[in-house]
């Protein structure tokens, strides 16, 4: 009776040997966590005649509240209502440099997650970088270029930095 049981047991014991041994040996598939690219838009600039002239016609027709550089508005974050965001509007005039070297009229700015990381993802892939990551109170920022030439602008966000910069030049934000 003792010796079917020791066979049955060292059977086992090899199999569940072998398993483990070959669990270790063998390499596991990595999984290849998704990099969130754009979360958002953070802004819509845009040439224009008279600046001043369109923030005023857009704060008496559409409500915008405008300060001197244009509107920015408030809203809340989906992953986590507690938190707000917020996307700038800005007319600025047709003389600016700011866009190039794309000669749209417009320019989009995306707001975007780990920008240190994602620039160098988009080195590899073969994108544009049209300068280097400038850091301020409010975020991150860069500049890449799409495949028509456009100047796209890149913000890493620091939402509370960028509200009380806004309360302490005392522009309202439009909800």
């Amino acid at each position: 009776m003792k010796k079917p049981l020791l066979i049955a047991l060292t059977i086992a014991a090899s199999f569940l040997s072998g398993f483990a041994f070959k669990s270790i040996i063998t390499t596991q598939p990595t999984k290849q966590i998704q990099m969130k690219k754009v979360t958002g838009i953070g802004g819509i600039f845009f040439k224009t005649k008279d600046p001043g002239k369109m923030r005023a016609w857009y704060q008496k027709h559409l409500g915008l509240n405008t300060n001197e550089y244009g509107a920015v508005f408030e809203w809340r974050q989906g992953a986590d209502s507690s938190k707000k965001g917020f996307t700038q509007w800005s007319p600025f005039p047709e003389t600016t440099k700011y866009f190039e070297p794309s000669e749209q009229e417009f320019m989009i700015n995306y707001r975007v997650e780990n920008i240190e990381a994602l620039v160098e993802e988009l080195k590899k892939e073969g994108v544009t970088i049209a300068d280097k990551i400038e850091t301020y109170d409010y975020g991150k920022f860069v500049h890449i270029i799409d495949v028509e030439g456009n100047k796209i602008e890149l913000w890493e966000p620091n939402d509370i930095a960028y509200e009380k910069l806004g309360e302490q030049i005392g522009a309202k934000t439009t909800k």
